[in-house]
């Protein structure tokens, strides 16, 4: 039997570890059954898309999504920029839900960052968007960018970690960031509004474009300059090449912090399945908890959820440690025919 060959293909579990520590554990799970391993940290749009796409090279000081400044990285190699929106202007930044202010927060730093790109001569310029602190509708941003016909040649791609429209926002999201029944209202009408300012100013229509919702409609905002949107899990797959890893693989192994109805939405979990049923690869998932429903839904897929099998405590607390012996009892429970051909 030769050597078992696994892909570790893998989002961060959010609060306890980032992609690439579970991608290092997975990796460790494989060592341990004697199997070889390819790490591919991953992300969907939203954080770890900066550090899934190569790390930061660059900071610069931005306006936080409050009005404080904030020392904001993002990256620059041969003439492509990568820029995460909630490094500039995310709820962490706003101290979370309870500290958010979610009528005034705005993605001004975000416009600044594009500034930044732009001023150093940046020809493609990618916006991971997700985990914000802001519904204005990008309005911040797009007011922050200096002289935007600097933008005509320059190719902008907006990663969305969802598909929401651009009104739906302010439901489907305010919440999340603090916004009470009556701010979420108001969100929306604001939303709406701007609907009529960006069609009226730029000829968009940002109503109708799937994923323009996205970090509070920060997408549908850059839309209206002519920015791309697509899901932010296939652009990272196709930067990082991952469907030519998986096809080499003999077992692929990914995970993510919480599995429910969303993780087959445009999400980590969801594209790699997909990559790997397509491929014919035999494919796990690690999990640090889940919804029994979703799991239900899909009852050939081999899921290990670490609060399971290892109580919350440990889960939270060893995160690393349970994700290596969870791939190791995910590999043992996986037939894999072609890594016995």
């Amino acid at each position: 039997m030769r050597v078992v060959h696994v892909v570790a293909a893998v989002d961060k579990f959010r609060g306890t570890a980032d992609a690439a520590e579970v991608a290092a554990a997975v990796a460790l799970g494989a060592e341990r059954v004697g199997a070889t391993c390819v790490a591919v940290p991953l992300a969907d749009g939203g954080e770890g898309m900066l550090d899934a796409l190569g790390g930061p090279n660059r900071r610069t000081t931005v306006t936080g999504p409050l009005g404080d400044p904030v020392d904001a990285a993002w990256r620059l190699s041969r003439g492509t920029a990568v820029i995460e929106m909630a490094r500039a202007s995310g709820l962490t930044l706003a101290g979370g839900p309870s500290e958010n202010d979610p009528i005034a927060a705005n993605t001004s730093g975000v416009g600044e960052l594009i500034t930044a790109a732009l001023d150093a001569k940046a020809t493609r310029i990618i916006v991971g968007v997700g985990g914000s602190a802001t519904t204005d509708g990008g309005l911040g941003a797009v007011r922050s960018i200096l002289a935007p016909q600097r933008l005509r040649g320059v190719k902008m791609i907006v990663a969305c970690d969802v598909r929401t429209l651009f009104v739906d926002a302010a439901v489907v999201f305010a919440p999340q960031k603090g916004a009470t029944h009556a701010q979420v209202e108001l969100l929306r009408r604001r939303l709406e509004r701007l609907v009529q300012v960006y069609s009226e100013t730029y000829h968009v229509d940002v109503a109708t474009l799937e994923g323009a919702g996205a970090a509070g409609g920060l997408a549908g905002g850059l839309a209206a300059l002519g920015a791309s949107l697509v899901s932010g899990f296939e652009l990272v797959a196709d930067e990082l090449h991952l469907a030519e890893h998986i096809s080499e693989a003999d077992v692929v192994i990914t995970g993510e912090g919480y599995l429910d109805a969303q993780s087959f939405e445009g999400k980590v979990v969801g594209g790699v399945v997909g990559l790997a049923t397509d491929l014919e690869v035999p494919v796990g998932v690690v999990v640090g908890d889940g919804d029994a429903h979703v799991r239900a839904e899909h009852p050939m897929l081999s899921v290990v959820s670490l609060v399971e099998q290892f109580g919350s405590e440990r889960a939270m607390n060893d995160t690393a440690a349970c994700i290596t012996e969870a791939t190791v009892t995910l590999l043992g429970l996986i037939a894999s025919p072609r890594a016995t051909s």
